[in-house]
């Protein structure tokens, strides 16, 4: 019969064994890392003021007001995200450039142009919904071309 120790040790090499050379785990731990949940954020939106128009963003780029880009604090700048209205349900996808002042409490800081597009320009303020969308442009009905849509 053998030391418990040593049993003990054969157990531990056993197991450590059979996780580092289980195909089966390897694949299901791909697969968990490639299947991203979307991250969804609620909150208050405003939108830039015409001060900032020419001036330079935190990605570096020009803010424009007639592009359609935001500022959010936490999201990686390149990203892309769905803003929804919450109160007419309008939606537009925008890229984040830029950030808000760190004391600001709103969620996301649109361009006018994507504030008109979800419909909150005579209100200034409107609870919005941020879906994630990635760092790639998300396919769509025309092309994308700095922000602007442009039909074929």
């Amino acid at each position: 019969m053998m030391p418990v120790c040593a049993v003990t040790r054969f157990w531990f090499v056993f197991l450590l064994l059979f996780r580092l050379f289980n195909p089966l785990a390897a694949q299901d731990t791909l697969q968990r890392s490639e299947a991203v949940k979307p991250v969804i954020q609620y909150g208050i939106a405003s939108y830039y003021s015409d001060k900032f128009q020419g001036r330079k963003t935190s990605s570096g780029e020009l803010f424009s007001q007639q592009k359609l880009t935001a500022a959010h604090n936490t999201l990686p700048l390149g990203t892309y995200i769905r803003v929804t209205n919450l109160r007419n349900k309008k939606s537009v996808v925008v890229k984040v450039n830029d950030r808000l002042h760190h004391r600001n409490k709103r969620l996301v800081d649109l361009s006018r142009a994507a504030a008109q597009r979800i419909g909150f320009i005579s209100s200034g303020l409107t609870r919005v919904k941020v879906e994630v969308l990635g760092k790639k442009p998300p396919p769509s009905t025309g092309k994308q071309d700095g922000g602007k849509i442009v039909r074929k």
